[in-house]
């Protein structure tokens, strides 16, 4: 199993109106965004349908050639069904800048890096809208932004301390 990246208790930022949420649905929300990552790395590339609603928009923000940005919009079902085909090796590692919950509703907010064997490809921003399910917190939808690895910085993705997995893992 890989580690996660460690979020410190600065990273959780809370509004007035959250001033009275509980810490452990914060949590929850935090240890929901961890299982989507560790779906996207799994091997089991079914994993990823049981942390990402199946009605859900991933909308994609796509910067990596400046003089042609374009937006997509993938159904989530698309993706997941796309997912199935899709090369071994991914990793994704964010920083969880800002979680915000208010009821049923969440929102996970931060800088990414992206590899694909070992290999940063690109990273970006995330905006993952949270929704608390019967089965827990699931990805409701989700924007991110997309940048070539040369301007990781100017996104914040660069401070992002990747775990390598460790032996045995």
């Amino acid at each position: 199993m890989r580690g996660f990246l460690t979020i410190t208790a600065a990273a959780l930022l809370t509004t007035p109106a959250q001033a009275n949420q509980p810490p452990p649905e914060s949590d929850a929300v935090v240890a929901a965004a961890d299982a989507f990552f560790e779906a996207l790395r799994n091997p089991d590339k079914t994993a990823l349908s049981k942390e990402l609603l199946n009605e859900a928009v991933i909308f994609v923000h796509d910067r990596r050639d400046p003089e042609n940005p374009r937006t997509m919009i993938v159904p989530a079902g698309q993706h997941l069904e796309g997912w199935l085909t899709s090369a071994p090796g991914v990793d994704e590692y964010m920083s969880y800048d800002s979680v915000l919950v208010d009821g049923t509703m969440a929102h996970v907010w931060g800088p990414y890096t992206f590899l694909v064997n070992g290999k940063t490809t690109h990273c970006g921003v995330n905006s993952m809208s949270m929704v608390k399910t019967e089965d827990g917190w699931k990805v409701g939808n989700t924007s991110f932004t997309m940048v070539s690895p040369e301007d990781c910085e100017t996104v914040g993705a660069s401070r992002i301390q990747l775990i390598p997995e460790q032996p045995g893992e």
